[in-house]
């Protein structure tokens, strides 16, 4: 399989490929907008086909799923001394999942919070796209202009 590089030198991830490495890793980051300015909210999540789900309290992240809100979530995992990692994007639209889908998700679904949430919801993030980015190790990396 042929790898596709940046500019960067970083390696382009396909979608498969994101989604499998969003499945690897148990917590994430919600992008979305509160009060008009940029919010980042560390939430635990999983993927239920290619799709976001995560629990929430009835606060802003709920109160956006409710309006619908276009948002960013951003997964990684770096290894500093390796000098190796990966990082995927996905943007889409929050939506509050019904209390009947809900019971069947929790029934299949391993949905937990890495804080205690009082009334918890869960919330979808329908993904529209997705992009991801792998650093690699040195002697993968293509050569500096080629």
């Amino acid at each position: 399989m042929a790898h596709h590089f940046d500019h960067s030198r970083l390696e382009i991830v396909n979608r498969s490929e994101c989604l499998r490495l969003l499945r690897s890793v148990p917590v994430g980051r919600l992008v979305h907008t509160n009060g008009g300015l940029p919010a980042v909210r560390l939430v635990n999540f999983l993927l239920d086909g290619d799709t976001i789900v995560f629990s929430t309290g009835r606060g802003d992240k709920f109160r956006a799923a409710e309006r619908g809100d276009v948002v960013a979530f951003e997964a990684d995992e770096v290894d500093v001394d390796r000098h190796v990692g990966w990082t995927v994007t996905a943007i889409g639209h929050l939506s509050v999942v019904s209390d009947e889908e809900a019971a069947e998700l929790r029934h299949t679904l391993p949905v937990r919070s890495w804080l205690p949430i009082e009334d918890a919801r869960l919330v979808r993030v329908g993904v529209e796209s997705v992009h991801g980015r792998r650093l690699v190790p040195w002697g993968k990396r293509p050569r500096e202009g080629g």
